[in-house]
């Protein structure tokens, strides 16, 4: 009986350091990265894993030329674009996609597909891709040890989309249509109650739009906030385009003296140097 026991116990310790080495959590070899970029009126979305150069020789080696590679290690890489975008003239709408790529020394080939489980080349289906798209590849003055995808020059309606690896760089242009969607809006919104002149009128600034339009705006909603000092100053910004130069030097004066009246240095900053540049 004793025997037994003494079995049981030792049985036991067994099981449970068994299933604790099971358990055993280390550090992922390339670690998971989720990047969340906003973009346009929405935002984009890209999961990928991230290895390093370790010491290998990476591209053309590691990873072979002119063959379909994950784009990163472990699980599929993907893209999700929260509103319709444009690439190379050719419209993805909003989506989750994979990202999958075809590295060569010069230019690679740069893949948007349906399938988002991609994780070997043999799983890969061409009759799935959205689209499939060139990009330079450039040489880079020092390494990258993790593979990197980041978004760069950033504007309102565009982006670059940037792979980066060991001495290797990519990018991809993106685009979307902001425009139509905003100018919808503001017509829509100036036939209610509460209007946003301000806002509108800043956008109508800043993209080349009816800069009289922006003025007006602007007037009505000085009337609604007399103490605007940032409104004063996007009125300047206005009239100086317009070549209004002397009522844009009127309009940064009332802002300038608002903006120290509100204790607001970088206003007046602002305003000194608009007047610098008339």
């Amino acid at each position: 009986m004793n025997k037994n026991l003494t079995l049981a116990v030792i049985l036991s310790i067994c099981t449970v350091c068994f299933c604790a080495a099971q358990n055993l959590e280390t550090p992922q070899p390339s670690p998971t990265e989720n990047i969340k970029q906003n973009f346009g009126l929405s935002q984009i979305e890209v999961s990928y894993s991230r290895p390093g150069v370790k010491g290998r020789k990476i591209f053309g080696d590691l990873v072979p030329y002119n063959k379909v590679w994950r784009t990163g290690a472990n699980n599929a890489t993907t893209i999700t674009f929260g509103d319709d975008v444009i690439i190379n003239g050719t419209k993805i709408p909003a989506g989750k996609y994979g990202l999958l790529t075809i590295p060569a020394p010069d230019e690679w080939t740069v893949i948007f597909t349906k399938q988002t489980d991609v994780t070997n080349a043999s799983a890969y289906k061409q009759d799935q891709d959205v689209l499939r798209v060139s990009a330079k590849s450039f040489q880079l003055p020092f390494s990258i040890e993790n593979f990197t995808i980041s978004f760069n020059n950033i504007t309102s309606n565009s982006c670059n989309l940037e792979l980066m690896w060991d001495s290797v760089y990519v990018q991809m242009p993106i685009t979307t249509d902001i425009d139509t969607k905003i100018m919808t809006q503001i017509k829509q919104i100036m036939e209610g109650d509460n209007l946003p002149y301000f806002q509108a009128a800043l956008y109508y600034i800043d993209n080349g739009k009816d800069l009289n339009q922006a003025v007006e705006w602007l007037d009505k909603a000085i009337a609604q906030n007399p103490d605007g000092y940032f409104i004063y100053y996007q009125k300047a910004r206005a009239l100086a385009k317009l070549g209004k130069k002397q009522d844009a030097i009127a309009a940064s004066n009332k802002s300038i003296e608002l903006s120290k009246a509100a204790k607001n240095d970088d206003y007046v900053t602002l305003n000194e140097k608009l007047q610098k540049s008339l």
